[in-house]
C-alpha cells in the first residue's frame, strides 16, 4: 500500500482567508466568534455565529460564475485554488486523470433555498433564476473545482452531517493508499448562516447565545460558523519524485456507526472509530500526543466524547492533549472536519497545540486536558481529529508529523 502525504493546503475560513493567515490565529487563540453581519437578525434568538466578515465574491469570480456558484461553492472554489497552487501541481498535463475529487457538504447551497424560498413565500414570484438548482446542489463545489482545475478521474460529494468532511478526506486517502489514483483533492465546505437555517438550529436548543466555551461547566452548546478547507493528498512516491513540499503524512482512518438514536451521541461508537482509526493506521496508542475533538460545547456531545476518549486510549488518555478549534472557528457542520484536520496538520507541522478558547472552568465530567485558552509549544508525532455527526456517523483521521 502507499504512504499518503499531504502537498497542497488551503483554508477560506471566519480564523483565515488563507493557511498562513489561520495558522496564525490558530496560534493566537483569538475565535472568531462574533454577532452575525451577513444576515439579518432581528427574530432570531441566537445573533451571534463565526462567519467570515466582509467577504466580496467578486473580487475571485467573474459575474458568469457568480450566477452558478452558491457561497458553500464560492468557499470551496477559493480554498481549492490555494491548495493547488500550494502543492505545484498542474492537472491538465496527464495527471487529471489520475486524480480524484471528493468534497465533504452537509446540505448545499442554504443561500440559495433561503433566498428563493423567500421570492416564492414571501414575495410572491412565480419564477425563479434558471441556474436555482445548479446552485443549490451539494454536488456543486466538487464539480466546478473538476472544471477549473481538469480533474477527469472520479469526483463526487460525502455527505454525512457534521462528518462529511472526515468521511471524503478518509475515502480519498484509502483511494490514493490502494493505487486507485495518484493524487486527490479532498476536503469540506459549508456556509449555512442563513436566517431559515438559524432558525432550524435554534429549534434544537443546542445553540450557544453568547460563544462556544466546549468542555466547561457553564458551556451553553455550539455556535455556527461557515468555511471550506481542501488539501492536495498523493502518494508518498509520487510527491517525492516531483520534489513536491510535504506538510504532513495521512496516517490512518475509522469509521463506526452508532445505530443508536438520530441526536445523542454515543461513547463506545465514537470509541469504536477512534480505535478502528488507529489499527488502520497500525498506530500504538500512546503514540498520539493530540486529539483535535469535535467538541461542539454541547451538553451531550462533551462529556460523551470524553468518555470515548478513556474507552479508546485507557491510562494515556489523561496524557493527551485534547482541544476544540470549534471555540475558535465554530462549526462548520460539513466542513468542520476539513477546517479541523487543516488545524491539526499545521499544528504538527510547526510544533503546537491549538487551545480549547473561551475555558473557564472544566465540567467535572470533563476530566481531560484541554489545553485552555493559550497555545502550547509542543512537538507530537501523530494526532488524531474526530468527527461525531446527528444519525451516528462517526469518522476519525490520524495524521504523522512528516520526517521522511
Amino acid at each position: 500500500m502507499n504512504r499518503v502525504v499531504v502537498t497542497g493546503l488551503g483554508v477560506f475560513s471566519s480564523l483565515g482567508r488563507n493557511a498562513e493567515g489561520f495558522q496564525a490565529a490558530l496560534k493566537s487563540g483569538r475565535s472568531a466568534i462574533a454577532p452575525l453581519t451577513i444576515i439579518r437578525t432581528e427574530g432570531l434568538l441566537v445573533k451571534i455565529g463565526a462567519e467570515i466578515p466582509d467577504f466580496d465574491p467578486n473580487a475571485h469570480f467573474d459575474d458568469a460564475k457568480m450566477a452558478l456558484m452558491d457561497r458553500f461553492t464560492q468557499l470551496a472554489m477559493i480554498a481549492t485554488r490555494e491548495a493547488v497552487a500550494d502543492s505545484g501541481l498542474s492537472f491538465r498535463d496527464g495527471i487529471g486523470m489520475r486524480t480524484a475529487a471528493v468534497v465533504g457538504s452537509g446540505v448545499g447551497g442554504q443561500s440559495t433555498l433561503d433566498d428563493n424560498y423567500y421570492k416564492i413565500y414571501a414575495q410572491g414570484q412565480k419564477r425563479l433564476h434558471p441556474f436555482t438548482i445548479p446552485k443549490l446542489m451539494i454536488n456543486a463545489p466538487v464539480s466546478h473545482i473538476t472544471m477549473e482545475h481538469g480533474i477527469t478521474g472520479p469526483s463526487f460529494t460525502v455527505a454525512s452531517a457534521c462528518s462529511s468532511a472526515n468521511h471524503a478526506i478518509g475515502v480519498a486517502y484509502h483511494m490514493v493508499r490502494s493505487g486507485m489514483v495518484d493524487v486527490a483533492v479532498t476536503g469540506g465546505t459549508e456556509a449555512t448562516i442563513t436566517y431559515g437555517t438559524m432558525k432550524g438550529w435554534e429549534a434544537l436548543r443546542v445553540m450557544a447565545p453568547d460563544t462556544c466555551r466546549p468542555f466547561c461547566r457553564d458551556r451553553k452548546g455550539m455556535v455556527l460558523g461557515e468555511g471550506a478547507a481542501i488539501m492536495v493528498i498523493e502518494n508518498l512516491d509520487h510527491a517525492k519524485a516531483r520534489g513536491a513540499r510535504i506538510h504532513a503524512e495521512i496516517a490512518g482512518f475509522g469509521m463506526s456507526s452508532d445505530a443508536g438514536d438520530i441526536v445523542l451521541p454515543s461513547a463506545t461508537g465514537a470509541a469504536q472509530a477512534m480505535r478502528a482509526c488507529l489499527e488502520d493506521g497500525r498506530i500504538d496508542p500512546e503514540a498520539v500526543g493530540y486529539i483535535n475533538a469535535h467538541g461542539t460545547g454541547t451538553t451531550a456531545n462533551d462529556v460523551t466524547e470524553t468518555k470515548a476518549i478513556h474507552l479508546a486510549f485507557g491510562a494515556h488518555a489523561k496524557r493527551l492533549a485534547v482541544s476544540s478549534t470549534k471555540s475558535l472557528h465554530g462549526h462548520a457542520l460539513g466542513g468542520a472536519g476539513a477546517i479541523e484536520l487543516a488545524a491539526t496538520i499545521v499544528a504538527l507541522r510547526d510544533g503546537f497545540i491549538p487551545p480549547t478558547a473561551n475555558f473557564t472552568e472544566a465540567d467535572p465530567q470533563c476530566d481531560l486536558d484541554y489545553v485552555p485558552n493559550e497555545a502550547r509549544a509542543a512537538k507530537v508525532d501523530y494526532a488524531i481529529s474526530n468527527s461525531f455527526a446527528f444519525g451516528g456517523h462517526n469518522a476519525v483521521v490520524a495524521v504523522r508529523r512528516f520526517s521522511g
